[in-house]
């Protein structure tokens, strides 16, 4: 089955992110992997207008942002497995068709009960792009590869929020509120453009699962106490809460606590982003000197370390708003090496599950994501202490899960070098941990 370029597509080949068309090819990835992004950042500007044409009440609006949520994170659940037993391309193409309708049913919502609908159908259609591109990117490539082009992934994510919420405000000088809603129904069309014309099959007819629908609940239990999968998903889910609860607190941080200008928090939350996106770039080159793991574990360290700062200098007051702010950027740039290593490990032993395991992973993020926000806003204070403990609390939790995989990991490895003392010294970790996952 062709890819880009001569890449094959199987689990076990090796491309180079040189090739000519791998760019293209991974940019359309990063782009599906936008739908969620885009949807949650580029309408917000546009509440104050939609409150007032709408006639929206009381959480009405926070309604149409969390049932957007909800569709990411239960679409995934159906559209992994889906995925997994009928390829990849069809999933995508339709997905990203009904993201394109979806976006439509919003524009023309005369009524926010309309809109709230309309909202939950784009998540559901959404989630298509998000879990079917991770899944890719594993039928694509190696582990250590496909930290590199999570990497590349994050950095095309990590762009979307920066510069969405002001896109859409820019696109509102050339009409009311629903000209956001035909732009993200545009770009649903050319990412469905772009998937029939220039995204090949990456799951071959012979790698597709024959399990029956029925059983994907069993196979998500296996998951969820399956250590090599929440070793690894927990700490990526754990580090998104960091960013939710950073950013449910950012704007009362850093314009009410600290007084910042509205310009002045644009900048500083751009510049913690940046940082972010960043070292998610400088783990491309990390991972061709590091393995992986030992690249995940320093990250770990650094962000417990920085993080359980951040309450010691939020009750104190030691070195003022430039110290808390210093110590807060190393906290969010250490998770731009978290993301992508522990996806990369997350989905190394699941060849042929990757779209139930993207799924999966997918759904525990934003559960963790969106719990960390609310228990942020259920302590808010006035203070940064409710998101300082919650990082700080986030950081500790997916060091310990990492440290407890860790040392399974390295028993798995011991156990199979006794049993088979010829061939142990040729196999890798991952090979001793997912030998028994092939089926």
């Amino acid at each position: 089955m062709p890819t880009p370029n001569g890449m094959a597509p199987a689990p076990n080949a090796r491309h180079s992110l040189t090739r000519s068309g791998s760019f293209r090819f991974i940019l359309l990835l990063g782009l599906l992997d936008a739908f969620g992004p885009l949807g949650i950042d580029m309408y917000l500007p546009a509440f104050p207008q939609i409150e007032q044409d709408l006639q929206a009440h009381g959480g009405a609006m926070q309604l149409t942002l969390s049932l957007f949520l909800a569709g990411l994170a239960i679409g995934q659940l159906i559209c992994g497995p889906i995925s997994d037993r009928v390829g990849r391309r069809g999933p995508l193409l339709y997905g990203s068709v009904a993201f394109a309708a979806a976006s439509l049913l919003c524009a023309f919502s005369t009524s926010i009960e309309a809109l709230i609908a309309a909202r939950f159908l784009m998540g559901l259609a959404g989630s298509t792009g998000m879990v079917v591109a991770r899944a890719v990117v594993r039928d694509s490539f190696e582990e250590a590869e496909s930290a590199r082009v999570y990497s590349l992934l994050m950095l095309v994510i990590g762009i979307a929020p920066i510069i969405s919420p002001t896109f859409g405000n820019w696109l509102m000088q050339f009409g009311s509120w629903p000209v956001i809603f035909w732009a993200l129904a545009a770009f649903g069309c050319v990412c469905g453009i772009a998937v029939a014309l220039d995204l090949p099959e990456t799951l071959p007819v012979e790698r597709r699962s024959q399990t029956s629908l029925l059983t994907i609940g069993r196979h998500y239990v296996e998951m969820l106490v399956d250590f090599r999968f929440m070793g690894y998903a927990l700490p990526v889910s754990f580090a998104l809460g960091q960013i939710f609860a950073y950013v449910a607190s950012a704007p009362s941080l850093f314009m009410e606590i600290y007084g910042l200008s509205p310009n002045a928090f644009t900048l500083t939350f751009a510049s913690n982003a940046i940082g972010l996106i960043g070292a998610a770039q400088v783990n491309r080159w990390l991972t061709r000197q590091l393995d992986t793991h030992v690249i995940l574990r320093g990250a770990l360290l650094v962000n417990v370390a920085s993080s359980l700062l951040l309450p010691f200098l939020a009750s104190t007051g030691l070195g003022g708003f430039p110290v808390f702010l210093g110590t807060l950027f190393v906290c969010l740039t250490s998770l731009g090496f978290i993301f992508p290593n522990a996806t990369a490990a997350v989905m190394a032993p699941f060849p042929n599950q990757a779209g139930a395991a993207s799924a999966l992973l997918g759904m525990l993020q934003f559960a963790v994501g969106a719990g960390t926000g609310a228990v942020v806003g259920i302590f808010a204070d006035g203070t940064p202490l409710p998101m300082a403990w919650t990082m700080a609390a986030c950081a500790t939790l997916s060091l310990l899960v990492a440290l407890k995989v860790e040392w399974q990991r390295r028993q798995a490895i011991e156990t199979d070098a006794a049993q088979s003392p010829d061939s142990s010294s040729k196999q890798t970790p991952v090979a001793c941990l997912s030998k028994d996952n092939q089926d």
